[in-house]
């Protein structure tokens, strides 16, 4: 069976490499060690089934519809490395609910319906391990939202760094566990409904975080200064 003759796939056996294919639907993963790279998945990446997460990687593809507004995640839950993705048109970019977890160098272009909570990337529930690396989440035509940066649940080993972030009603929504870092990140001013940041200043490392200004290619133009810690 080849993926793109469906409009959803399932993986089912272990180290599976899907490479070079279109899913014009969903792909559900319930195999250990999958590939994929150099794809198009036009719905969401789900790696929960029967109570159960499965691993995968996940790099220079695109995940989500060419329009209108997904109202999934673009890829979740847990025990994945995603790298060089753009993840397009989905409410939520990336869910993640448990461990292990890896997410770098990808660009997350949100959308929303009414009564919606837009989010870059959300936590749901505790977990171990989550590192959110040199991404792009602009939340700007996302009307009805909560935060490009939305971790609020009691998940340990969190490390928030070198991101660019603009929207939601505050940037940065930061309260996970005592040791968090956020370092090196820029929002870009006057994007927010009310702020900037909204973090538990007292259990996050909070470190080279600046206000920016940025032209329509995403390039930052100037600095405004530095971004302050404020829960």
């Amino acid at each position: 069976m080849q993926p793109n003759f469906y409009d959803a796939y399932r993986v089912t056996k272990d180290g599976t490499v899907l490479d070079g294919v279109h899913v014009p639907g969903d792909l559900l993963i319930t195999a250990e060690n999958v590939t994929i790279r150099n794809s198009m998945i036009d719905g969401q990446v789900q790696d929960h089934y029967e109570r159960r997460t499965y691993s995968f990687t996940i790099s220079d593809s695109t995940v989500g519809p060419a329009t209108g507004c997904d109202p999934n995640p673009g890829v979740q839950d847990a025990r994945f490395t995603a790298d060089r993705l753009h993840v397009r048109n989905h409410v939520d970019g990336f869910s993640v609910s448990g461990d292990n977890v890896k997410i770098t160098n990808s660009f997350v272009t949100l959308c929303s319906r009414p009564g919606d909570h837009s989010d870059g990337i959300q936590t749901v529930g505790s977990g171990h391990g989550l590192i959110f690396h040199h991404n792009t989440v602009d939340q700007r035509m996302a009307p009805d939202h909560t935060a490009p940066l939305f971790l609020v649940d009691p998940n340990t080993g969190v490390s928030v760094t070198d991101n660019l972030l603009m929207g939601g009603t505050y940037t940065i929504r930061l309260r996970a566990a005592p040791g968090t870092i956020a370092k090196n990140n820029a929002v870009v001013d006057g994007t927010w409904d009310y702020g900037p940041t909204d973090v538990d200043c007292a259990s996050t490392q909070w470190s080279g975080n600046t206000l920016v200004r940025i032209n329509a290619k995403y390039k930052i133009t100037s600095t405004i200064g530095p971004l302050p810690c404020v829960g």
